[in-house]
């Protein structure tokens, strides 16, 4: 059994991701639904119908441009429960694997604001589908660079 545990690492850190992940898309998918339930129950709103994604991927850059303007810190500071202190001091290795790469990974979608992009063109809203274009990568660039700004300013770097 003493082979197993060099995995020990790898499968806690796949453990990680995974569950970023599904908290990621669980929240990818119930904040789509609850703006596209309130969008269409509002006719004034219809013009926001499928902005949703472009929220999303902007916030989702805000909060991985934090994990990555964050320090790292020495997993054994927070070796069973993370606590405020340890937290105060940046991000265990670990822990930047499960927001970064399990939570904002799945949270963010570049597939959907393809198909989205796709489909404004096809209707020729092109007008909307190059504004749409804007909001996701201008708006993702600033939020990550405000995100790692934010970060390095929490931790003093």
């Amino acid at each position: 059994m003493t082979g197993l545990i060099p995995f020990a690492p790898a499968v806690a850190d796949s453990l990680a991701i995974g569950a970023g992940a599904v908290g990621g898309a669980l929240s990818r998918h119930y904040i789509g639904k609850f703006v596209t339930e309130k969008v269409r129950k509002d006719s004034n709103l219809k013009y926001l119908i499928g902005w949703h994604t472009a929220g999303i991927n902007v916030l989702g850059s805000f909060l991985l441009g934090g994990v990555f303007g964050s320090p790292l810190v020495d997993p054994s500071i927070s070796a069973t429960v993370p606590t405020k202190k340890s937290i105060a001091q940046g991000l265990t290795p670990r822990m930047k694997l499960l927001i970064g790469v399990g939570f904002c990974g799945s949270f963010t979608t570049f597939s959907t604001f393809s198909v989205e992009v796709v489909n404004m063109i096809s209707r020729g809203e092109t007008a909307k589908a190059a504004s749409y274009i804007a909001a996701n990568n201008l708006g993702g660039l600033s939020a990550a660079a405000c995100g790692i700004m934010v970060a390095k300013k929490i931790f003093h770097l």
